[in-house]
């Protein structure tokens, strides 16, 4: 689920990509345009292509379609829950030419790789109520201009906070990163065992997604409009600051450095965390009261805190999209239709506690009743910043990486760390 569960590993790229969910909505940036669409014909039974299912419910899903076409059965494969490696299963089945993979379940950062490749086969906008979905996950399926995936699940992140803890203290949620360290430094003294904050700060996807949202809560971006880097400012240094400053003070406790989605989720239910960013996902798990969660009906969102106000998320979510090879193409759409309709996506969100990409949800206020972080996630959504639209995107998010992950070590000082990458993405965007 990086999101969701955002991870993009080393493999080699083609030159000519334009890599990056911004870049997917123009016809400019150095990408070729794509061949009209293909014919979406065959009928028959598919195959969807997922990162390991962690919610529990995409074989209801599936099981519900089975169900009603008999004929045209869809088998789930599931794919490792790190995303690296399911971005490179994909990868290598596609350049293979494979027609085992029929739907692949994509992050919306590998949309314009896997279209400019020609791995996907261009959409009908027409097949699908664009209009009824949220502007800025639509856009995460384009490729110049031309739709390519579908979003199913969208991602914003959220500030997950100890309601019980801060009540007793009380205390608000902290809107800037200076009030997160004054409400941890009044609640942890009383409360053993309990560590300040956390996010995804292992060496992966996850950590390029929390230094960017570092970078653009404190003013500053990664790359700008242009498509080149701008690590060279005051919001970028005062970003990674706040990375270093929180590992080196102990309100980001070492272990975190370890953490991705799921290891940090299970430190939160097991009453480990004050406050903790993480995708929308981990609300229907941390809520559970099966004994799995300590902290189900103890805890609460916010939205993420910031320099001076509230901070900017990274976009997440995923996109269904079908692969070139398969050969039962109009069962796949069919398939994705069905998956992407009102109805399943509301029944994901009861279920999982996932992002849905009907704006209209958002509005139900029987949902909001039950779920009441999603005008919180709306804002998320809608205030977003994308992850770095350029070419070479895997090769960047891994520089970011390396320079995130020395600084937040205490190996690299932070302005060092900052100058390196500025240079490593002026080669890499050049």
């Amino acid at each position: 689920m990086v999101s969701s569960r955002l991870t993009v590993p080393r493999a080699v790229l083609a030159a000519a990509l334009v890599f990056g969910v911004a870049a997917c909505g123009s016809d400019s940036g150095g990408g070729a345009a794509p061949p009209g669409p293909a014919a979406l014909d065959g009928v028959g039974p598919i195959s969807l292509v997922t990162g390991k299912d962690t919610s529990g419910n995409l074989q209801n899903q599936v099981d519900e379609w089975n169900s009603a076409h008999p004929d045209q059965k869809v088998t789930v494969i599931e794919l490792p829950e790190d995303a690296d490696a399911q971005r490179q299963q994909m990868v290598q089945n596609a350049q293979t030419g494979s027609a085992t993979y029929g739907v692949l379940n994509l992050d919306v950062v590998w949309t314009a790789e896997f279209a400019a490749n020609q791995w996907i086969t261009q959409l009908p906008d027409a097949e699908f109520p664009l209009d009824k979905l949220l502007p800025e996950t639509v856009e995460t399926g384009k490729y110049f201009k031309h739709l390519y995936a579908v979003p199913i699940t969208s991602d914003g992140g959220l500030l997950y906070y100890r309601k019980d803890l801060l009540d007793a203290a009380g205390l608000k949620p902290p809107t800037t990163w200076a009030e997160m360290a004054q409400d941890c430094a009044k609640v942890l003294p009383s409360n053993p065992g309990v560590s300040c904050y956390a996010g995804q700060f292992e060496k992966y996807e996850g950590l390029t997604v929390n230094f960017s949202e570092a970078v653009n809560s404190a003013g500053g971006s990664v790359v700008g409009d242009d498509g080149k880097p701008t690590l060279n400012t005051d919001g970028a240094r005062k970003g990674l600051q706040f990375l270093v400053d929180g590992v080196k003070s102990g309100e980001i406790p070492q272990k975190a450095r370890t953490f991705k989605e799921e290891e940090g989720r299970r430190a939160f239910q097991a009453g480990e965390l004050l406050f903790h960013r993480q995708w929308p996902y981990q609300y229907a798990k941390a809520s559970a009261t099966d004994g799995s969660s300590t902290v189900a009906g103890k805890f609460a969102v916010a939205p993420l805190p910031g320099l001076d106000g509230p901070g900017a998320s990274s976009l997440g979510g995923h996109n269904y999209a079908i692969s070139a090879f398969t050969k039962n193409k109009k069962t796949a759409l069919e398939f994705i239709k069905y998956s992407a309709s009102e109805d399943q996506q509301r029944k994901n969100l009861e279920k999982t506690s996932q992002a849905p990409t009907w704006a209209g949800l958002y509005d139900d206020q029987a949902l909001v009743a039950k779920f009441p972080y999603l005008t919180v996630l709306k804002k998320s959504i809608e205030n977003a910043r994308k992850r770095p639209a350029v070419v070479k995107y895997q090769e960047v998010s891994q520089a970011i990486q390396d320079a995130a992950y020395a600084a937040m070590s205490g190996a690299t000082p932070v302005d060092q760390a900052l100058q390196s990458l500025q240079g490593k993405l002026e080669t890499l965007t050049k």
